[in-house]
């Protein structure tokens, strides 16, 4: 039954992408050159709509889901919409955050654990909900990130989950790279970062019990991966220099090794493997501690 999710939700992928493209070009949803942007051509920048379709169709038509999938599904929901409306015009910063946080404690509010636990999960979705959209800026790179994630979360032996997620990610990967002929846009890989970390979430809280809030900080920061490390280092970075921590810039990672002059293959294989290496830690250190 994954297996045929799968091949249903990478079909939905790859032929309603073109749609989201027309439909952008209509409603003027474009991504135009200048400033921080490299790309060359006026792009699509509405991929994000077919991720979130893609999953609640996925939540609708599957018999059994999974008991966190409605939470999952209605903020996600809520984190796409506000992304798209900023992607349209754009929002405050802070609106966006407190749309993030209460969608990131709906997804947690059901866990058993203690309250402390709930409060350090509430942040972490909400983090890699936004650290997802910051590492945003090479084709292909969220998604490839958000790729490798389900893909080792479906090795951990969730398949019901994550290989239909997986199905849909490469669906719509193959119009994002090598050559991007549409973008994510705030919208799409905002939604990429709450799935994720929120299916994460209910996957791993019962191996949290009676943790240690700073070992549990270490575990979550690991498998938060490649887009956590980098935006927490963005983040202390552009602080120490007296900058808003949110200030947009050129020095997350991807920037930093295409300034090298790597390819974007290149680029792309080595924060796929960083990432995997740091979630595959974070993995091993939590069957340590169990």
């Amino acid at each position: 039954m994954a297996l045929f999710s799968a091949i249903l939700n990478f079909l939905w992928g790859i032929t309603a992408t073109p749609v989201s493209m027309r439909l952008s070009k209509t409603f003027r949803l474009m991504d135009v050159p200048g400033g921080r942007k490299r790309h060359s051509a006026v792009t699509p920048r509405g991929a994000g709509i077919v991720l979130w379709t893609g999953y609640l169709l996925w939540a609708l038509v599957n018999p059994n889901p999974g008991v966190e999938v409605p939470y999952v599904a209605t903020g996600a929901t809520l984190v796409f919409l506000i992304g798209y409306m900023d992607d349209m015009h754009p929002l405050p910063p802070l609106k966006r955050l407190t749309v993030h946080i209460a969608a990131a404690a709906w997804v947690i509010m059901p866990l058993s654990v203690p309250i402390y636990q709930k409060a350090l999960l509430t942040l972490w979705v909400a983090g890699c909900t936004n650290a997802y959209n910051f590492v945003d800026g090479m084709d292909g790179l969220a998604l490839s990130l958000a790729f490798a994630t389900s893909y080792l979360a479906y090795m951990g032996g969730n398949p019901y989950t994550w290989l239909p997620f997986c199905g849909l990610v490469a669906g719509v990967l193959l119009w994002n790279f090598p050559y991007a002929r549409t973008f994510l846009g705030d919208g799409g890989a905002t939604l990429l970062g709450y799935v994720c970390s929120s299916h994460l979430a209910w996957d791993l809280f019962p191996r949290f019990f009676r943790m240690n809030p700073l070992v549990m900080a270490l575990v979550l920061l690991l498998i938060g991966g490649a887009p956590v490390m980098d935006t927490l280092f963005a983040m202390v970075r552009r602080t120490l220099s007296g900058k808003s921590p949110f200030h947009p810039d050129r020095g997350h990672a991807h920037h930093i090794l295409l300034d090298f002059r790597l390819s974007t293959w290149q680029v792309l294989s080595l924060l796929v493997l960083a990432h995997g290496l740091l979630v595959s830690a974070g993995y091993r250190l939590l069957a340590a501690l169990n």
